[in-house]
């Protein structure tokens, strides 16, 4: 196996550059590297790999530093995918293109018209629309498409019973380790790669598709909250004094909503609220805009409802033309609901307005709370660890389980392990073995939640 990265001072990347994990066999290597020089808003790293069953390992890799993967090929990537999620867009290069047309160009070249060729990988309708470029001297065609989800040895048997029928017959695969093992049979074949084009064009969709990705994170969200009946409520206050108590306690709740997105927040007057924050921000802390808990917080301390508008847009403009308009369909189903407008004026809603899990301090010790505080343990990354020991239970993650449960990356949670084991919160309890010859994932267990898991099951 190779690992290898662009030279970067043969390429200039650019400085909003995309990390993105390429995995391709040991022989195009060189091939791969040269297009993507031609690239330079990606800041690419390559591993290659001798057998395509070693992807798995060096997506996971790839997949802890990279912001996308990209496969050559469709079983590199197949193999992948059956064996994790993949936790970043993945993209791969279709074999329906330029590479299928040279393979069978070269298979008429070299052994004439009239012959019978077996396929890997590709649709029977691909490779005979492909074919058909050739004129009237059509080869016979046997695709196997499904080989995608096939292991080698059932590959290399398709292609040896067509070599046996008695016809004389030539394999096209897009798998190396096929191809070896036919001509150590002496099947004739053709190893099917994508050409520099192929891998352009899939480029082209991945920078395509990341970039828009990237570009929704970023996307403004403008929020306005109305509380529902505020006069009402206020006229029922004592004192002058006693409104005036509301309105902070209300702009403290608020503003402490508004710090949870990292967002802007400001009281628009009366009885009006806004905050700006973005949309990856907002798309994670509402669970993918299912919940947002900001009324039954409200209700619980202060005994009154809002209704929430979301808007997002293109601009502060837009965003926040959007977010009026999904107010005002708050208002009208009635108050204490909230709805999301987007980009597209699409709407999502009503959100549901539910307890969050909350955490319970009366758990965890001062000292202990001190001691995660100065070891980088703030209260957003405690709170959501906490919250999930107390559904499922478990005090034990691998790397990537925590980075997802987080909300930041692999590389992140490797730095705070660090630290966070220096203070003894955390330990390493054992090892996940993988198939094929990646290194271990170690198993780190949250040692100080423990008394909570203890005494919750009391």
């Amino acid at each position: 196996m190779i690992q290898g990265s662009m030279d970067t001072e043969q390429v200039h990347v650019h400085k909003n550059s995309i990390a993105v994990g390429v995995i391709c066999p040991e022989a195009f290597f060189g091939t791969v590297s040269d297009v993507l020089k031609s690239f330079p808003s990606f800041s690419p790293e390559i591993l290659s790999y001798r057998d395509e069953n070693e992807a798995p390992v060096l997506a996971e890799k790839l997949a802890e530093r990279a912001e996308v993967l990209f496969f050559t090929g469709p079983i590199p990537y197949s193999r992948a995918k059956e064996q994790m999620t993949f936790p970043i867009p993945a993209h791969y290069v279709p074999m329906n293109g330029t590479g299928l047309y040279r393979s069978l160009l070269d298979v008429q070249i070299k052994y004439g018209g009239g012959i019978a060729v077996s396929i890997d990988t590709v649709t029977q309708q691909t490779a005979e629309r492909c074919a058909k470029e050739f004129g009237e001297r059509l080869p016979t065609l046997v695709c196997m498409a499904e080989s995608v989800r096939m292991g080698r040895e059932e590959i290399v048997e398709f292609h040896s019973r067509m070599n046996r029928s008695g016809q004389t017959s030539v394999a096209i695969t897009a798998i190396r380790s096929v191809s070896e093992q036919l001509t150590r049979l002496g099947v004739p074949n053709e190893w099917m790669v994508p050409t520099e084009q192929d891998i352009i064009v899939s480029l082209e969709r991945a920078l395509l598709a990341t970039e828009t990705r990237r570009s929704k994170e970023s996307q403004m969200v403008i929020g306005l909250i109305n509380i529902d009946n505020f006069s009402r409520t206020a006229e029922r206050q004592e004192s002058e004094h006693d409104v005036q108590r509301l309105k902070l306690d209300i702009h403290r709740v608020l503003l402490g909503y508004a710090e949870s997105l990292d967002g802007h927040f400001t009281h628009m007057g009366g009885d009006e609220y806004l905050f700006v924050t973005t949309r990856g921000i907002f798309e994670r802390e509402t669970g993918g805009y299912k919940r947002i808990p900001l009324n039954w917080e409200l209700d619980k301390t202060l005994g009154l409802s809002l209704s929430i508008g979301i808007g997002f847009g293109y601009s502060a403009n837009q965003a926040g033309t959007h977010a009026r308009m999904a107010l005002r369909q708050a208002k009208e189903a009635g108050g204490n609901v909230g709805f999301i407008v987007r980009e597209d004026r699409g709407v999502i809603g009503p959100l549901e307005m539910t307890e969050t899990w909350k955490l319970d301090l009366s758990f965890l010790s001062p000292e202990l709370l001190k001691k995660a505080e100065l070891a980088g343990m703030h209260y957003k990354y405690l709170s959501k660890m906490v919250v999930d020991v107390s559904r499922r239970g478990k005090t034990e993650y691998k790397t990537q389980e925590l980075a997802q449960l987080l909300g930041v990356t692999t590389r992140t949670v490797h730095r705070l392990l660090v630290v966070w084991q220096d203070e003894g919160l955390v330990h390493v309890v054992g090892e996940e073995r993988t198939a094929g010859k990646g290194r271990p994932k170690q198993i780190f267990n949250m040692s100080f939640l423990s008394d909570m898991v203890r005494k919750s099951i009391r």
